[in-house]
């Protein structure tokens, strides 16, 4: 079999190239994925019960990109959804991320916004040098709130203490002097009306992209021929593991689904302290549903598994350094997403980088 272009994965980034060179270039691709399903981790799929859960989590899109957010906008039409996360803490729920509302209900208080900034201050600790992500939650929130909120919660996501991860974790977590309780402040936020795989299948609706199935790229390389590679599966894999097999973080999802119209106050639910599982999720209140059932998620970080985060230690990046520099070498394969990259990328992330790539290809 000859193709201009082969794409290893059906996730976001894969559909995202797929879509730009059978529409814009007007050439054939093969997308070859290892799955049943396409998608990725944003497939989401109706269960027995007739409820639209996300198979791998809860996925919300957001975005300031405005280029991002039209693109997509292109196949699917979206549900105005504004991001609500709520922390079980000392038997309570508060808003997450930290803003004036939390800090007033954690410590029973009637703080005015400048008046949490200053109080803020005086928790923080006066870290000199920040090299861990405990160092951050320290420097900005004190020993009191880390210990409420992240310790714990980082902890089970990772399987070990805050002080060994970059910083990166718990940078991604803004810290508020206003009221606002979204998730997310982003310009662009939705939920995709029909749900994320009719939005995928409709990304690939041109003759010129064949999609393989439950299929390993490994096994049938030497059987097609092709002028480019679109790579976005696990970069070790494809080296054969040659530096050792990169750290991943897992997640082993619990559905549950109850005879009830709602299960809880806010689609997702925190639990640092208390429970082995880190979250809640009820996906009605993320889909819009009609349902007079409901399902949830428990998630239960995990070593083995699905690999979901990369592990975010100088160890591991030192590691993923060795494999960077055999893609760089790699002839006519382009290396992105997740996977290929080792980094962490929400989904906007993962299909700007798909569009700039999509722009860097040869002529």
């Amino acid at each position: 079999m000859k193709f201009n272009y082969v794409i290893v994965g059906a996730g976001l980034a894969g559909l995202t190239m797929a879509e730009r060179i059978a529409n814009e270039r007007k050439e054939t691709v093969l997308i070859i994925e290892k799955r049943s399903h396409i998608g990725g981790n944003i497939y989401d799929s109706y269960n027995e019960d007739g409820i639209l859960i996300h198979n791998y989590g809860p996925h919300i899109f957001h975005t300031n990109d405005r280029e991002v957010y039209e693109y997509l906008s292109r196949f699917t039409k979206w549900n105005d959804f504004w991001h609500r996360v709520l922390t079980y803490v000392d038997g309570n729920l508060v808003p997450m991320p930290i803003t004036v509302e939390t800090i007033n209900q954690l410590y029973n208080l009637n703080l005015n916004c400048s008046q949490v900034e200053e109080f803020l201050k005086k928790q923080a600790v006066d870290i000199k040098d920040i090299k861990t992500s405990k160092d951050v939650a320290l420097s900005k929130v004190g020993q009191d709130i880390y210990e409420k909120i992240f310790e714990s919660y980082t902890r089970k996501q990772w399987g070990i203490d805050p002080g060994e991860l970059d910083t990166s974790v718990i940078s991604r977590i803004p810290i508020r002097y206003n009221r606002d309780t979204r998730y997310f402040a982003d310009k662009y936020q939705g939920m995709p009306k029909h749900g994320y795989t009719k939005m995928c299948e409709k990304m690939i609706e041109n003759n010129k992209i064949k999609v393989m199935l439950n299929t390993d790229f490994r096994e049938i390389k030497d059987q097609i021929t092709y002028n480019t590679l679109i790579y976005t599966g696990a970069s070790d894999e494809y080296f054969d593991y040659k530096h050792g097999r990169l750290a991943y973080r897992s997640v082993r999802f619990l559905f549950e689904t109850y005879d009830t119209e709602r299960f809880q106050e806010a689609p997702v639910v925190n639990y640092p302290n208390d429970y082995d599982y880190t979250r809640i999720t009820e996906y009605k209140q993320l889909t819009w549903q009609k349902h007079p059932k409901t399902t949830i998620s428990k998630e239960f970080p995990c070593a083995e598994g699905e690999p979901y985060y990369p592990f975010p230690t100088k160890e591991h990046k030192k590691q993923f350094a060795l494999y960077e520099e055999d893609m760089k070498k790699e002839p006519n394969v382009i290396f992105i997403g997740r996977l290929a990259e080792y980094r962490y990328y929400n989904m906007d992330g993962v299909v700007r980088r798909a569009l700039d790539a999509f722009h860097e290809l040869p002529k």
